[in-house]
């Protein structure tokens, strides 16, 4: 019996090696990859003088990157069907790279919005197929590690255009996207040595798969719908904020310190909602987060800015904690050899829906004015709450709880 016992803790414990392994490479590549979309906003003010570019234009610029990213995320979900995960995250890391080494040789805004469109193709093949590679790695355990997984994109989004920033000041921009590229080839190197093979798609079905009889009847439906209003919330809210803030008496020092706490808010949010979806449930944690999400949004509205300045961190958390509920629900409701294609299409709602919702309040904000879009932005919140309850009926963690 004792031999029986240590024989199973000596062959699982190369399985924890490597989806530790696992976690620890694709975290990294998701910072990189955050970062890389997030540094074109310290250098559109730099393209903005040099190119003498309009606002249309420049947002043209970042809008190149992100759509590119976006749109490519499915056909790259069907070729890992074909091609190992792995490969393809380490391929498109490189190419991200390229992309900004291109950008850095541009001689004109031309060839600066093509290595743009690069590197955003590049990008695409990181959320869906690490999302994937995490859920497998863990199995039913996967809630948690996609949190963390979530949570690393925001450490790359903090510290990327950071030092950007640093480098800015020492050497040109050009340089400066030399120096980003050449950190983004040594992720691709890391990808290449110290992350454990994921394998094709159709080949992964996972005997730790997390899917029931129930996955396939719909559940994912409503899954994408509750992110697709989730991310319209977040985006719209924060388009709003700053104005919101603005017309309290908030000075910009003061602005840029409120949206410095909801984004740490945020990636606390994600950090911890992961491990709490696995504790208390989806549905739970869902009616917590945006019920939250709608009341602080209200609140905020409503107190004056001090006291308004004190909710925006719990404000962050419930704005960014229901996405990593809903990423690490994803394997639940799906076959193990289509995990990739399914984050594919959650990625490309929710990244879709971060990129058109604030043009869309903010279309409300013009006709009916700020306060009356961020009052619409909480009613959106709200309207997750029966989508969840038709979820609920498709989860594991609710059906046993029967």
């Amino acid at each position: 019996m004792s031999e029986s016992v240590t024989t199973a803790a000596d062959a699982s414990q190369p399985d924890r090696t490597r989806a530790t392994r696992t976690l620890a490479v694709t975290g990294l590549n998701h910072a990189l990859h955050d970062g890389y979309t997030d540094l074109i906003y310290v250098l559109l003010p730099i393209w903005q003088t040099e190119f003498a570019l309009s606002y249309s234009l420049l947002a043209l610029l970042r809008g190149l990157y992100s759509g590119a990213m976006a749109g490519l995320q499915i056909p790259v979900s069907r070729l890992a069907a074909r091609i190992d995960g792995r490969v393809l995250l380490m391929a498109g890391t490189m190419v991200s790279a390229l992309g900004y080494v291109l950008g850095g040789l541009s001689g004109g805004v031309i060839g600066l919005a093509l290595a743009l469109a690069l590197s955003g193709a590049g990008s695409s093949t990181q959320h869906p197929l690490a999302s994937a590679a995490v859920s497998r790695a863990y199995g039913k355990g996967a809630r948690g590690p996609l949190g963390i997984y979530n949570f690393s994109g925001d450490l790359g989004k903090a510290a990327i255009p950071a030092l950007t920033s640093v480098l800015l000041v020492t050497m040109t921009w050009r340089h400066t996207l030399l120096v980003m590229a050449v950190a983004g080839l040594c992720v691709a190197a890391c990808i290449a040595f110290a992350m454990p093979a994921v394998g094709k798609g159709t080949e992964s079905k996972s005997k730790t798969s997390t899917h029931h009889a129930g996955a396939g009847r719909g559940g994912f439906a409503w899954l994408l719908a509750i992110g697709v209003l989730d991310s319209a919330v977040r985006m719209g809210f924060l388009t709003f904020l700053p104005f919101l803030l603005r017309d309290k008496g908030a000075s910009l020092p003061t602005n840029g310190l409120a949206l410095a706490l909801v984004f740490i808010g945020g990636a606390a949010g994600k950090f911890t909602c992961g491990w709490l979806g696995a504790r208390i449930g989806t549905l739970r944690t869902v009616l917590l987060t945006e019920g939250g999400t709608a009341v602080l949004i209200l609140a905020v509205l409503a107190l004056p800015l001090a006291p308004a300045i004190v909710l925006l961190p719990l404000l962050g958390v419930m704005l960014n904690g229901t996405s990593s509920v809903l990423y690490g629900t994803v394997p639940e409701l799906t076959p193990s050899d289509r995990t990739e294609r399914a984050f594919a299409l959650f990625y490309t709602g929710t990244i879709g829906s971060g990129a058109t919702a604030p043009v869309l309040y903010g279309l409300l904000g013009d006709a009916l004015g700020p306060s009356m879009a961020t009052i619409a932005t909480a009613i959106t919140a709200l309207a997750t709450i029966p989508l969840a309850m038709a979820l609920a009926r498709h989860l594991v963690d609710n059906a046993s709880a029967h």
